[in-house]
This record gives C-alpha cells, sequence and structure tokens, in this order.
C-alpha cells in the first residue's frame, strides 16, 4: 500500500484554503452590497386622476310606436335598423271601411250644409212673401172695419155684422204676428238657422272623426330616428296599443354607466371623459358627465350617472356597450410612485421602503390622488428617488442595492 506525500497532502489543504477563503470573501462581498431587488423610480409628471367604468349607450328616450285601431297590416315599409325622418309611412292597414265612412260623413256634411242653404235661400223668401201677404190682409181688413163701422153709424148695417169684421181684423192681426216669428226663425239670429247651423257642425264633426280614424289606418314617424325593433308583418292582425315598432330617436346620446359608490365623492356635474366602445377598442371620443343619480342602488351599491355626447361617432349604436374613463382631477407636474410600493396605502398611515446608500429605510409619506396603479406623493419623496415594491420580503434597515428599474 503505497503511503501518500507529505507535500502532496500540503497542496490539497491549501487548495481548500483558498477556495474556502474566495467563498468566503465572496459571500463577504455579497453581503456588503446587498441583496439585489428591482426597485420603482419615483417620477415627475402631470397626473390625472380617473374613475373608470363602464356602460351602455342610450338616447334620451324611446318611441314606441303602435295602432290606435285594430286592423290588418297589408304594408309595411321600413325595415329595423333603418333611419326614418318625421311623416314617413312605418305601417298601413286595411282602410276600406274606414275610407267608405269617411266618405258617408263627408255627405253628412254637404247636406247639413244644403238644409241651411235652402233655408236661407228658399224658406227666409217665403216667409217674407207670406208676411207681406198678411200685413196687405191686416190692412184690407182695417179698411173694410173702418167704412164699416161709418155705416154702422148712420144705421144702414147692424152690430150684429160690424162684429165680423172686427174678427176679421183680429184674424189678419194675429197671422201677421205668427208669419213675422216664422221669419224670424228663419234668418240668421234665429232659432230654426241656430239649429241648421247645429246640424252642420254636428256632421263637420262626424266627418272629421271618420277622417281621423282613417288616418289611423296609416302609421307615420312622430319623430326623425332610427328603428330598433320592428314586431310585425304583413298580414298580422294589429290590436289598438300593442307595441308594432321602437324608434330611437335623433337627439342628445348619452352613456349611462354604474359607479361604485366609493367613487360618488369624486365625481361633479361636467367633467370630462374619454370614451371606447367595445367593439371598437381603438375608437376614442369625449363626453361630458350630466347627471348623478341622487340614490344607490341598495343591490349592486353603485350610483347611476349619466353623460352627454357631444359628437357621438357614426359607428355609435343603441345599446352598445363602452368603456369610460372619468376625469375626476388633475395635478400639474406631480410627484408620482407606483402604488404596489406602497405599504398600507388604505389605513391612511401610508409608508414605502426606500433604497438610500445601500440600505432599506422605512420612509413615511402622504398621498393625494391615486389612478392607473399610480398614486400622488404630498409629501416624504422626491422624483428620481428608487422604492422597493411592497410585494418583496425586504425588512427595513436590510441591506439592498438596485438590480433594475421597472
Amino acid at each position: 500500500m503505497t503511503e501518500k506525500s507529505p507535500l502532496r497532502m500540503s497542496g490539497w489543504k491549501l487548495a481548500a484554503a483558498l477556495l474556502a477563503a474566495v467563498l468566503l470573501a465572496a459571500s463577504v462581498v455579497r453581503w456588503w452590497r446587498g441583496t439585489a431587488v428591482a426597485v420603482d423610480t419615483v417620477v415627475r409628471r402631470d397626473f390625472v386622476q380617473s374613475v373608470v367604468a363602464s356602460g351602455h349607450v342610450e338616447t334620451a328616450h324611446r318611441v314606441e310606436i303602435g295602432s290606435q285601431i285594430t286592423g290588418t297590416v297589408v304594408r309595411v315599409p321600413v325595415k329595423e335598423g333603418q333611419s326614418v325622418k318625421v311623416g314617413d309611412i312605418l305601417v298601413e292597414l286595411e282602410a276600406a271601411e274606414l275610407d267608405a265612412a269617411e266618405r258617408q260623413a263627408v255627405m253628412a256634411v254637404a247636406q247639413a250644409q244644403g238644409r241651411r242653404r235652402q233655408m236661407r235661400e228658399v224658406q227666409v223668401p217665403v216667409a217674407e212673401q207670406a208676411l207681406r201677404e198678411a200685413e196687405a190682409n191686416l190692412a184690407n181688413a182695417r179698411s173694410l172695419l173702418h167704412r164699416n163701422q161709418e155705416l154702422a153709424q148712420r144705421g144702414f148695417i147692424s152690430r150684429a155684422a160690424l162684429g165680423e169684421f172686427d174678427r176679421a181684423v183680429a184674424v189678419a192681426d194675429a197671422q201677421v204676428k205668427s208669419t213675422q216669428r216664422q221669419l224670424e226663425t228663419a234668418r240668421p239670429a234665429g232659432s230654426d238657422y241656430a239649429l241648421a247651423d247645429a246640424a252642420v257642425a254636428e256632421a263637420r264633426a262626424s266627418a272629421d272623426l271618420a277622417g281621423a280614424r282613417a288616418d289611423y289606418a296609416v302609421i307615420r314617424a312622430p319623430v326623425s330616428g332610427t328603428l330598433i325593433g320592428r314586431n310585425i308583418e304583413v298580414g298580422d292582425v294589429v290590436q289598438a296599443g300593442k307595441v308594432l315598432m321602437t324608434l330611437s330617436p335623433v337627439g342628445r346620446t348619452q352613456l349611462v354607466v354604474e359607479i361604485d359608490e366609493k367613487n360618488l365623492r369624486l365625481l361633479a356635474i361636467g367633467q370630462s371623459a374619454l370614451v371606447s366602445p367595445d367593439a371598437y377598442p381603438q375608437m376614442r371620443f369625449a363626453a361630458d358627465l350630466a347627471y348623478i343619480n341622487p340614490g344607490i342602488n341598495a343591490l349592486t351599491g353603485a350610483v347611476q350617472v349619466k353623460l352627454d355626447v357631444p359628437s357621438p361617432p357614426a359607428e355609435l349604436r343603441q345599446d352598445m356597450t363602452v368603456s369610460v374613463d372619468i376625469a375626476v382631477a388633475r395635478r400639474p407636474n406631480a410627484v408620482l410612485i407606483r402604488t404596489s410600493a406602497v405599504h398600507d396605502g388604505e389605513g391612511g398611515a401610508a409608508w414605502v421602503l426606500l433604497l438610500e446608500d445601500g440600505r432599506s429605510v422605512r420612509r413615511p409619506v402622504r398621498l393625494g390622488l391615486s389612478s392607473g396603479g399610480y398614486a400622488e406623493v404630498l409629501d416624504g419623496l422626491s422624483d428620481g428617488d428608487a422604492v422597493i415594491p411592497a410585494s418583496l420580503a425586504i425588512a427595513a434597515g436590510a441591506r439592498v442595492r438596485a438590480a433594475a428599474a421597472r
């Protein structure tokens, strides 16, 4: 068995000692330099705090189109999604019976007008002639009575015979009065003429009613807009009051958005927003906060707000889903830090681990606005400072070094 030489054994020991010394030195260096950590850099720039939510598009109101009569659909000249103008025909119903009733009512008006004209052109002249004849008969009877009274005074006729002439005058006078009343009632200020006028007015009202019912057979657009619903086809029998179409009128376009109630204190009428439709994610357009519901939805804990769209893009559709970014506050030249580096940010005593002189230093901070993963630093940090993310298990006072800035 060969024995190891002392010299060879000394070489191995020396090599092991050197390796241990190198490892120890490396460990000391690593300890001295500290743990390498990715840090966040505090920056200074303009900052906008925003509230982000989703909602949908709607016009100020919708118009539900229905029929006022029961009838059979004979024509529907419009399609769902089509734009229409006020007065455009939307639906036509069978109207033969209604048209006949309207013509009959128009004839009744002509007949009533004819009766009134007959009274003016025939009855009044006849009554005037009858009055003249009655007045002539009265004058003649009075003349005869006067002559016979002279004869009676001379004794040529008896008192009994004179009484006949008195009665003839009374009859003639009554005839004049009766004829006068007939003439007065036939004239425009009289009762018969008033009844004839009333008959004409009644006939005209019936004709207007028949015409209106005939017009009900043609259903027209009450306002300009876009048809977003159609529930009928040719041949359907519709009932009065049934919704046949839904019209989205041209006018103010609004966005209806549900905002978490915790953001209610940040909202104010007039705030601007940037909107993006889910169907067109690259599109951006402006909106303004116009309404904040005074109540909170107890089930969802959200408050409904509405935003006006001054210049809605042509691609915008009723009920389209949109994402809304409401700018609730602005800070020019603000000092910003990532919220991921803040400890106890919700509790009010916020602090961060600042990388300073190779060590992690606990630094209290006072925060302001917060949005989009960043928070405004009001006090405690300056731009350019390096802070350690809160997610890293680094204790205050530990030796650390920056591995890379994020």
